[in-house]
């Protein structure tokens, strides 16, 4: 039984294509996979499975990435946000209220404009302390809207990395922030091995479009990597924007 008895064998198949062409994207130029993958992911799933299933498809994902780029993670970002990762999942698990989406969407979209494209500090680099913010916050977010990719990227820009160390960064905080997410919802009772069989499918899918995206990553001077990358997380926020205001003046 694929998703849950609910999908037919086509939507299966499209999906298992979107997971190898988004984990492509993300591969090659960064960031943007997760975010298209849960758009696409939405029109085809039922509400309560959305964020779930596209967490768990992203542990894969964005493990792959992770394990492929290994040695060149910034091992000291990784524990310092890892330890923020876990106190924001500690706070999660006993959220009840959830925030409109709108007043998220604002908050998020705004932020990563703001690290992106606002003033940075000397140094570039994040203390220790706002390592552990980054991680906190994200993940927090991230229970609520699923694809913080974008503000996660915005908090990895700000440090002085070349194109394989951003990558392979940003792969091993986001792979650990989906992890604990996956902890979460199966502590208030999501049933994952109901959509286990249609994740197994996406995330070999992804793994084949994630080897590729690295081959095409390869090819990619540090400075082209960096305008297009900033292009990319600055695109996602101003289509953030662009959802908040329809949803608010709708």
């Amino acid at each position: 039984m694929v998703g849950a008895g609910v999908l037919d064998p086509g939507t299966v198949l499209l999906l298992t294509l979107a997971a190898g062409f988004t984990s492509f994207l993300t591969a090659a130029v960064g960031i943007g996979g997760g975010v298209l993958l849960l758009a696409i992911l939405a029109s085809v799933l039922p509400v309560a499975a959305l964020i779930p299933v596209h967490g768990l498809v992203q542990v894969g994902s964005n493990g792959n990435r992770a394990w492929m780029t290994r040695q060149h993670l910034d091992r000291v970002m990784f524990r310092y946000f890892a330890i923020g990762a876990v106190l924001g999942a500690f706070v999660a698990s006993f959220v009840v209220v959830q925030l409109p989406l709108q007043i998220i969407q604002f908050s998020v979209a705004l932020f990563i404009l703001y690290l992106v494209w606002g003033p940075k500090p000397a140094k570039r680099q994040l203390s220790r302390r706002g390592r552990v913010l980054a991680g906190g916050v994200t993940t927090l977010v991230s229970m609520f809207v699923g694809a913080t990719g974008p503000l996660v990227a915005g908090f990895v820009h700000r440090q002085d990395y070349d194109k394989l160390q951003l990558t392979a960064t940003f792969a091993g905080c986001m792979t650990f922030q989906h992890v604990l997410k996956m902890l979460v919802f199966s502590a208030v009772g999501f049933a994952f091995w109901q959509w286990l069989p249609l994740v197994l499918l996406m995330v070999a899918s992804g793994a084949v479009g994630t080897w590729l995206g690295l081959k095409a990553l390869n090819k990619v001077s540090g400075k082209q990597f960096k305008r297009l990358f900033r292009l990319v997380v600055s695109v996602m926020a101003l289509r953030l924007l662009w959802q908040a205001g329809s949803a608010y003046l709708a």
